[in-house]
């Protein structure tokens, strides 16, 4: 079994690696796990942007979770997109709708003019057509930020692409319950009211 077999609930399961780059492209926020080398444990949330078989990150260059992870730190990036609450006759039988991935791996710092181009596909990203609207970086700005990539060339599956060691899952349906009917079943929208 390796960390990325599911354990529970096989059937929520996803290899499908278009489900994994269909997810990655509509989720702007990833959490990044990795220690913080003095033993403890810490996870930032960041932007994050697919670019074919790698995510980008950037961020300071003063930033210690940017250098570490930028220096070849093990790491996981957990995405998830919440679409709804599944409401079911007890607490236990209720859920989320959701799409989730866990990447293990590591990053790697780019350099030269990868990270220019990296973070135009960043800014394209968030804001299409953003990019013909605003001046370009300066040298300072640049300067001032690290891109960083994770395709780490010992995950390739020539099967699967570049991010071999995920895991995704998927929960949708109704909700579990199979009694009377409840007096408002089914799911709802998972923002706040």
């Amino acid at each position: 079994m390796t960390k990325t077999t599911l354990t529970r609930m096989r059937d929520r399961a996803v290899t499908d690696r278009a489900e994994l780059d269909r997810l990655l492209d509509d989720t702007f926020l990833a959490h990044v796990g990795m220690t913080d080398g003095s033993g403890g444990a810490v996870v930032i949330p960041t932007a994050i942007a697919r670019d074919g078989d790698r995510i980008l990150v950037h961020g300071s260059t003063g930033s210690g979770w940017m250098r570490r992870a930028a220096g070849g730190s093990p790491v996981c990036v957990a995405v998830t997109e919440l679409s709804g609450i599944i409401v079911a006759r007890s607490s236990f039988e209720s859920s989320f709708r959701y799409r989730s991935a866990v990447l293990f791996g590591t990053f790697t710092r780019l350099s030269g003019p990868d990270v220019p181009r990296a973070l135009d596909v960043i800014t394209e990203r968030f804001l299409p057509g953003r990019l013909a609207e605003i001046r370009g970086t300066r040298r300072r700005e640049r300067a001032a930020t690290m891109g960083a990539q994770h395709a780490d060339p010992r995950l390739v599956d020539e099967d699967l692409g570049r991010l071999a060691h995920r895991s995704r899952r998927r929960r949708r349906g109704r909700r579990l319950g199979r009694h009377r009917p409840l007096p408002r079943p089914g799911r709802r929208p998972a923002a706040r009211p």
